[in-house]
């Protein structure tokens, strides 16, 4: 049986947190014992996207992290336990923490999970909003002085085999005639 197979039968067919029946998809959980289904929870798409960081979390949509903390299924309340985490400075999630109880293992997973969901990914994204990986090709925008270098790097530009500053999504490095140079991402789009 598929693991979103087992994840439907075990949820009864519905998002494991906010019980939407629509557009179901499996998420796994950070740093899971174990893959498969026992690794993994059942999700809307809402919440997929607010979980994978890729909508403004909305605290309104998340109060069912009260009741779902107290699932008796481990993926589900170290999810929800990271989700409680996120909105830790606001009350009501705050409470929740107060009074939860996990088992040792769950609570060693979960503390696992917190830890990695607060280690930030850092993006670094074009002009035209695709992410950028280390060795893409990226092709100027803008014609750009090179400070230092005597030279302006025109329009049209091919920088390949780019490299990524880890600590500052918006810059990006590549030689350009030669020289490596450090370069804005909002100046540069992706080549395909």
């Amino acid at each position: 049986m598929s693991i979103e197979k087992e994840l439907m039968n075990r949820s009864g067919s519905k998002c494991e947190f906010c019980g939407s029946t629509e557009m179901l998809v499996t998420v796994e959980v950070a740093n899971a014992p174990e893959s498969g289904s026992e690794g993994s929870v059942l999700v809307c798409t809402t919440c997929k996207k607010q979980i994978e960081k890729d909508d403004k979390m909305d605290s309104t949509h998340w109060r069912c992290l009260n009741d779902t903390i107290w699932s008796s299924i481990p993926a589900v309340q170290v999810m929800s336990f990271v989700l409680l985490n996120r909105f830790g400075s606001e009350t009501w999630a705050q409470k929740i923490l107060d009074m939860v109880y996990l088992d040792d293992s769950t609570k060693a997973w979960a503390d696992d999970a917190v830890r990695a969901d607060n280690e930030e990914v850092v993006k670094h994204i074009d002009s035209n909003g695709n992410i950028l990986q280390s060795g893409d090709t990226v092709v100027l925008i803008k014609d750009l002085n090179v400070k230092g270098g005597g030279f302006t790097a025109k329009r049209g530009t091919a920088v390949r085999n780019i490299s990524l500053v880890a600590d500052n999504p918006e810059h990006i490095e590549g030689k350009v005639e030669g020289q490596q140079i450090v370069i804005l991402t909002k100046y540069v789009k992706k080549s395909s």
